[in-house]
């Protein structure tokens, strides 16, 4: 390998070939005769024969100059030139690879992959063998094994199959395996860091320097993983919450609740703010739609962490408190239905009524305070209704007690009617802890047990009971049992009867018997019972949940493998993370608990305190360019043009001599631009992640950027400085100008971007302006010079980006209507209306009735029509569909983002809707010009 400084040849001594152009260049003058089509008989033949003297003919300078230019390309090509050549690799032996592919290391996986491959490749020029290893077990849960000394190019393949796990890495195991790693000589150790460290981070850092010198590639700052926390509950709110590792300074993150079908139901900033790791945003939802949240993801990173996954623990259930009467009820600030309002209300959607009002509607859960008498026909509806699944929550207190007593005077048989809808029989009387006629002093409650819905719960030490109902012992008592005082006796207890569950709280929901319902237990406890009411018993069934659904590494739900194991019964979640159990959904039809990677993870930390000696760098640094590629296909590209102009010049192409040559020059100059533009672009591990941006950023001076959108058409986008919504404009406009070239005669060329006040508008007829909160407020200049764009002739489309079923432009709260006005405000914004019926926008090209983009249901405004300018062409559009966001492909033509809700159907209207914008905006009106069509349907008629 021979290094230049900013280029190096990996193999250098194949530009010996060079030596041979000049004797290439002798062979290649002479060009034998054409052979020549003659017609029969034979005498014509012989005399249309010539002497050999006349056949020789020299090779036009510029084919002979096309042809040593394929032969130098080709030699350059296997040389393999290697622009910003990486140093030589350290040490005498291996390459050691070591890989973080635990969950965090899924973001920006691509560039990861790319950057090691590069690394391999280096390797295997340099003759080295090479070892990966990976820090994240195996779906067994084994030690991931060292692959063992490989050549470079089999580490590739290898490589290139390795995908991100769906558990953290385990760099403890990877200390053990480096202990069984025999190498000869001193390795070059790579680490391809997440960025994200822990315990053993110093101590892993530490066993690779011993086996030679240590270089670390990592992430830092905001392209550090995110770590989504389940959520909070404010009130009738939900919380969105999430983690970050570095803290140092303000960050920013969107949190996205999803439903099951994928489709956003709301988006909220998270903010960090400096010095906080923590950052909550706050879903504002009606009830029904805070429902269907299937789970809450950050935008824009595809990682197991970055997802939640939500269960009924988190929904508003439906609960009706059955109200007592006025002679039930003579104090209502201390009533039990007073307590039981307070404590519920926050989290559930509360219904208050009497019994038939309530079961006329759907109810999870039905509360009975002990005040409240059931009639027969009332309790036959309440028992019947607990068959069908529902849970009914009751209370014990005097009343309980009166009847009770009343059945034993009765001799009531223990099947009665009154002891339908109580979980365990009940002793006569009640049972009085403290007072001035008792030994008993007031009891405390006893640690809940594991296999109880109120298992870790935190006691409080205050919570006293002075009276009770005592339960009657059997032999499932105890397996009914939810809570206990502290002598052992039931305080709560509960049955399955049916489909549903009865519930009693021995004890009153108000102050009487108790100081329960004034504690946050109480709360607590009702909740834990409103869960219970949806399927979320929290084991008390006793039975292993299987898995359902699991996350693979990028946060993709899928079916489980058989790896995959059972929960365990009890508390519900296993203590981590594991292979065995990894994030998803475990139970049943009936029942669907969601398992989550914040259920292990608790905190975030940056990889820091490395050994001395260590060096490191980032992923987006300028990485090594191989030129072999490029200079291939330029040397095939200019094959292909040497085949066609050869046939030419053997008269077998109908193509006018003289205009050979200018053919030539019109391929060999489009090849050498693209080459200069999308060849040497170092790439970014968003880029990457991305698979690359599509079209080019543009020349580096004003004369540039003019001859490159004068030359060609070109559809712009504006700048905002954001540059992932830069990426996506870029993309979405380049996947637009491809539809354009395969469906219309439009050739557009790569999109442009522009920066507002630097920039020249007047190339463009048409630029897309997305409207973020990071766009500073128009200067002077810009303002003055968008009104000028605007008058004279220009079409801008403004997209809020955001899922809407409607807009309106005056009196609206939304973020990006704010944002609109704020950026619109001095420009000469013309008076809008929604695209009409007939207007020529909805068949420019395509019939369209409307026009979705990554979002639908927005409503399109444009300038009210007038046919006497621009020739009737809107010079302003405002929209919320997020159009770049379906037309945006990366390289290889695959879709970035996904369209709501309406999938491959949608994109493609919203292709068809670009389509139509740009033919509008290209070709004017003259489709609702009438003046041809009596000559049409004369025509027609003939």
């Amino acid at each position: 390998m021979i290094n230049l400084g900013l280029l190096a040849f990996a193999h250098p001594w194949l530009l010996l070939a060079l030596i041979g152009l000049p004797v290439l260049w002798l062979l290649l003058r002479l060009t034998p005769p054409a052979p020549r089509r003659v017609a029969f008989p034979a005498i014509r033949l012989l005399a249309g024969l010539r002497v050999p003297e006349e056949t020789p003919a020299r090779t036009p300078w510029w084919l002979l100059l096309l042809r040593l230019m394929i032969a130098a390309l080709v030699i350059l090509g296997l040389a393999q030139p290697l622009l910003n050549p990486a140093a030589q690799l350290s040490g005498s032996g291996p390459m050691i690879m070591v890989i973080d592919d635990g969950w965090s290391a899924a973001r920006f996986w691509q560039a990861r992959q790319v950057i090691g491959g590069k690394l391999l490749a280096q390797a295997e020029r340099e003759g080295r063998a090479a070892v990966i290893l990976t820090t994240a077990r195996d779906a067994q849960g084994e030690p991931a094994a060292t692959t063992g000394l490989l050549p470079a190019a089999e580490a590739q393949r290898i490589l290139q199959g390795l995908r991100p796990k769906p558990w953290p890495n385990d760099r403890a195991t990877v200390l053990e395996t480096l202990g069984d790693l025999e190498i000869d000589g001193s390795a070059h150790v790579v680490w391809l860091s997440d960025g994200l460290g822990d315990a053993d981070s110093a101590a892993l850092a530490t066993a690779l320097q011993r086996l030679g010198r240590l270089h670390i590639l990592r992430e830092e700052g905001s392209a550090l993983a995110h770590l989504a926390l389940a959520p909070d509950t404010e009130g009738v709110d939900l919380v969105a919450r999430a983690l970050r590792a570095d803290a140092g300074g303000p960050g920013r993150a969107e949190a996205l609740a999803l439903g099951a079908d994928g489709r956003i139901l709301a988006k909220a900033p998270l903010l960090f703010a400096p010095g906080e790791a923590e950052a909550r945003a706050l879903l504002d939802l009606p009830t029904e739609m805070r429902n269907r949240i299937a789970r809450i993801a950050i935008e824009g990173e595809a990682t197991a962490g970055a997802v939640v996954l939500l269960d009924e623990r988190w929904r508003r259930r439906p609960v009706g408190l059955v109200a007592p009467g006025s002679q039930q009820e003579g104090q209502p600030l201390l009533s039990e239905s007073y307590y039981l309002e307070r404590a519920l209300e926050p989290f559930t959607e509360l219904r208050q009524g009497n019994v038939e009002e309530l079961l006329q509607r759907d109810l999870a859960v039905l509360v009975l305070p002990d005040a409240v008498s059931l009639s027969p026909r009332e309790r036959d509806a309440v028992a019947a209704w607990v068959d069908r699944g529902g849970l009914l929550l009751r209370f014990a207190g005097p009343h309980t007690v009166s009847q009770s007593n009343n059945d034993l005077a009765n001799s009531a048989p223990p099947s009665s009617v009154a002891d339908d809808l109580l979980p365990v029989r009940l002793r006569g009387g009640d049972r009085i802890l403290g007072g001035a006629l008792t030994w008993d002093t007031p009891a405390q409650l006893a640690p809940f047990a594991s296999d109880s819905p109120f298992a870790e719960i935190v006691l409080p030490e205050d919570v006293l009971i002075r009276r009770q109902v005592l339960a009657e012992p059997s032999l499932d008592l105890a397996e009914k049992t939810w809570a206990r005082l502290a002598d052992g006796t039931p305080l709560v207890t509960a049955d399955r009867r049916g489909g549903g569950w009865l519930v009693l709280f021995h004890t009153t929901a108000n102050t009487d018997w108790s100081n329960l319902p004034i504690s946050g237990l109480f709360v607590e406890m009702l909740r834990r019972v409103m869960a219970v009411s949806q399927g979320i018993s929290g084991g008390t069934g006793g039975e292993a949940l299987p898995p359902i659904e699991v996350m693979d590494g990028f946060g993709s739900l899928g079916a489980p493998p058989a790896t995959v194991l059972a929960l365990e019964p009890g508390t519900g979640a296993p203590a981590t993370i594991s292979p065995q159990h990894p994030p998803g959904y475990y139970g049943n039809d009936s029942l669907r608990q969601a398992h989550n990677m914040s259920n292990s993870i608790t905190a975030l930390e940056p990889l820091k305190e490395l050994p001395a000696g260590v060096t490191s760098g980032l992923y987006h640094e300028s990485p090594e360019q191989d030129l072999k590629p490029w200079l291939l296909a330029a040397a095939l590209i200019l094959a292909l043009a040497d085949l066609l102009i050869s046939l030419r010049l053997r008269g077998l192409l109908p193509v006018p001599r003289k205009r050979a040559a200018a053919a030539a020059g019109a391929l060999i100059g489009p090849l050498l631009l693209a080459a200069a533009v999308y060849g040497f672009t170092p790439l970014s591990p968003a880029a990457a992640q991305n698979s690359e941006s599509l079209g080019a950023e543009g020349l580096a001076t004003d004369d540039g950027r003019a001859l490159e959108a004068t030359l060609m058409t070109r559809l712009a986008f504006v700048e905002t400085g954001s540059n992932g919504i830069d990426e996506i404009s870029r993309a979405g406009l380049a996947g637009l100008t491809r539809v354009l070239e395969r469906r219309t005669s439009v050739e557009a060329g790569p999109p442009l971007g522009v920066v507002l006040g630097r920039d020249d508008l007047s190339f463009f007829p048409l630029i897309y302006w997305p409207i973020t909160d990071e766009q500073a407020d128009l200067d002077a200049g810009s303002i003055e010079q968008v009104n000028s764009y605007l008058e004279n002739g220009g079409t801008i489309l403004f997209d809020l980006r955001e899922a809407s079923s409607g807009m309106q432009l005056f009196g609206a709260t939304s973020r990006g209507t704010r944002n609109l006005q704020r950026l619109t405000r001095g420009l000469s914004i013309p008076a809008l209306e929604p695209v009409p019926t007939g207007h020529v926008l909805r068949k420019s090209f395509y019939l369209m009735e409307d026009f979705p983009g990554r979002f639908a249901g927005g409503t399109l405004w444009l300038e009210a029509q007038s046919e006497n300018i621009n020739d009737g062409v809107a010079s302003v559009l405002i929209g919320s569909n997020d159009w770049v966001g379906a037309w945006a492909v990366n390289r290889l033509g695959r879709p970035l983002n996904a369209v709501v809700p309406g999938g491959p159907r949608q994109r493609e209207m919203a292709y068809r809707f670009g389509v139509n914008l740009v033919m509008y905006a290209l070709t004017g009106n003259y489709k609702a010009d009438q003046v041809h069509i009596p000559f049409i349907l004369e025509r027609l008629g003939q």
